[in-house]
């Protein structure tokens, strides 16, 4: 039933756009767009897709061969099975557009509460970045994942001047970094697995309610920095979000 939900949910947008080599490639067919939403999380066979979806064989290899033509998507060998191929995404998710318009009296209301009564230059430019991701999320525009990347670059960018071999040290250091730049206040929750609370998020704490999680630019900075403190690929999952409703961010590296 949570899969189901999961799925459902994923699939609200039903227009997914992706950057390949040849240019980007917006994908409107709903059928497609379920099929890259299961593929995002891991890679699948045929079979498994069939049954995800609970369309026709036929329909989910013609949808296949389609997104493979286009790029989007690739298959290997299957270790497991040599009569099966396992698909994957090979290129680059931008965003996904939705024609739902569920939160544009809240966000009327919140550009006129927080943008025009500012006098703060840095509180302007912050209120200013916001209503671009406000004006955009009501057109149905999810940016996430270009926030994401822009995180990963500005996290790789400062993670010399912010390194230290311990971890504990390293995050005082982010939290120095995150007070002076008024990003927001960070605490550290626990060391095993990494968990990091933020308070007055810049990215996220005047955004309407939209029950999700919605700090991709943070996520995106922390995942770099991490990933180079550690040595490996980490994962940052965003557990609490001022724009679920909760009091404070809260981020786990894995």
């Amino acid at each position: 039933m949570n899969n189901e939900k999961t799925q459902k949910n994923k699939t609200n947008n039903q227009i997914k756009i992706f950057g390949t080599q040849t240019g980007v490639n917006i994908i409107e067919s709903p059928v497609k767009a379920q099929i890259l939403s299961i593929l995002e999380e891991k890679e699948r066979n045929g079979a498994e897709i069939v049954g995800i979806t609970g369309k026709s064989k036929a329909t989910i290899s013609a949808h296949l061969h389609d997104l493979v033509d286009s790029g989007i998507i690739e298959s290997r060998p299957n270790p497991l099975d040599g009569r099966s191929k396992l698909f994957f995404i090979k290129s680059s998710y931008i965003g996904g557009l939705s024609r739902e318009n569920e939160f544009k009296k809240e966000m009327d209301n919140y550009i006129s509460a927080n943008v025009i009564n500012s006098d703060d230059p840095f509180e302007f430019f912050r209120f200013i970045f916001r209503t671009i991701r406000v004006a955009l999320m009501e057109e149905g525009f999810n940016i996430d994942p270009i926030l994401h990347n822009a995180g990963v670059k500005v996290g790789s960018t400062f993670y010399e001047k912010l390194k230290d071999p311990e971890t504990e040290v390293m995050v005082s250091k982010i939290a120095e970094f995150w007070q002076k730049n008024k990003l927001g206040s960070l605490k550290i929750d626990k060391l095993d697995p990494l968990t990091i609370r933020a308070y007055d998020c810049f990215e996220c704490e005047d955004l309407p309610k939209i029950g999700r999680s919605a700090c991709a630019f943070d996520s995106g900075i922390f995942e770099a920095l991490f990933s180079e403190h550690f040595s490996k690929n980490v994962n940052v999952e965003e557990v609490k979000c001022f724009a679920k409703g909760d009091d404070y961010c809260c981020f786990i590296v894995k």
